[in-house]
């Protein structure tokens, strides 16, 4: 008998939309994207959603959480693809593993977790991605220093009452931060439930 193993009902509702995006950027991406991250995997459910709708890529999943490590790891086995791999340690805010990577991806992290996640998310990844490489990033973000919905205000009241140091982030500050350490940003698209779909590149030397 399989064992039923904990999901995340956000994860559930955007990973479809996120592989839309996904699937496009990698196969119209002048590099020839073989290997993926994925960042705070969570219970690793869009990586094994990904990895079985994108073959010819290889997946390696990420948690800071040794108990999300172990939730992955188990949906990883039962999923049985040979193209994702058992999940590695990775705090953002940490040393990070020694990977080579073509792109790195990550969804709903930066509202929940310090503001220098941001920092170290952009100058982590610039360090496993091989230039030209590609960072999506997926989630809510203020614009123009506002809430883009009353939910996304509501929600992120809710987060800060939670934690003082979260909170939804400003799209221009998190580009601005993502352009000082060499990632271009090649696009911006809304998705469903007021969340924006971030596309980047790192500049070639």
């Amino acid at each position: 008998m399989i064992e039923e193993l904990p999901t995340s009902a956000p994860a559930e509702r955007n990973k479809d939309p996120i592989l839309g995006i996904l699937t496009a950027a990698l196969r119209e991406s002048s590099l020839l994207v073989r290997k993926v991250l994925e960042i705070a995997s969570g219970f690793g459910q869009h990586v094994v959603h990904f990895a079985a709708a994108l073959p010819d890529i290889a997946w390696q999943p990420s948690d800071p959480d040794a108990a999300s490590r172990e939730v992955i790891r188990q949906r990883v086995l039962q999923a049985g693809l040979p193209n994702v791999s058992l999940p590695v340690e990775l705090d953002v805010l940490a040393d990070w593993p020694d990977l080579q990577v073509d792109a790195v991806v990550v969804a709903n992290l930066l509202h929940i977790s310090p503001i220098d996640t941001v920092e170290g998310l952009f100058a982590g990844a610039r360090q496993v991605c091989r230039d030209g490489g590609l960072l999506h990033l997926y989630g809510p973000f203020k614009q123009g220093g506002a809430h883009t919905s009353t939910g996304n205000a509501e929600f992120d009241q809710s987060l800060k009452q939670r934690n003082p140091h979260w909170g939804i982030r400003d799209v221009e500050a998190v580009i601005e931060q993502a352009q000082a350490l060499d990632w271009v940003l090649s696009s911006q698209t809304d998705m469903p439930a007021n969340n924006l779909s971030l596309l980047f590149q790192l500049k070639t030397n």
